[in-house]
This record gives structure tokens, sequence and C-alpha cells, in this order.
């Protein structure tokens, strides 16, 4: 998914050229607890969703949790090829 590269992307860039008012420095600012408690309200929410079946909303919180799990990568140093890499070494 190309589009989970160019958030990441940006995510890192973020992390290396701080932005004012950028949520995303607003988390890295706040540090890796922050990071991983957002990550797991977005989890909640996702399962929350999809237990009501509500297609839209979980599309909503899967893409939420998608963006918080890439900063919490890039603030733990974890690429998309690390993740990548494990997952196939998985399949064999």
């Amino acid at each position: 998914m190309d589009i989970l590269r160019e958030l990441y992307s940006v995510v890192m860039d973020r992390k290396q050229n701080p932005t004012e008012g950028s949520y995303t420095n607003y988390l890295f600012d706040k540090g890796t607890d922050k990071i991983s408690k957002k990550l797991g309200e977005e989890a909640v929410e996702v399962v929350i969703a999809a237990s009501h079946n509500d297609r839209k909303a979980t599309i909503e919180e899967i893409a939420d949790l998608q963006y918080h799990l890439l900063v919490l990568m890039a603030d733990r140093g974890i690429t998309l090829d690390d993740v990548e890499a494990e997952l196939r070494s998985r399949r064999s």
C-alpha cells in the first residue's frame, strides 16, 4: 500500500523536522507512553465500531489506528520494511 509508505514518510519528516502545531509532533513530544495509549484507544474504537456493524466508522477507526501505529513505529525506529520482513518470514 503506497499510501502507508507515503504517510510513514510524512511521519518521519515530522520527527526529523518538527512543525509547530502538528499533531504528529505533539505525539512525539509527549513520548512513547502517550503514543502507545493513543494506539490502544484507537484499537478499542476499531473493535467498538466493528461490533456495531458500522462499516464507515470501522474504516475510519482503522485509518486512525494505522496512523498511530506508524507514529509508534517511527518513535521506536521500526520501518515498514522491518514489519514486511517479519510478515514474510512467517509465511515460510
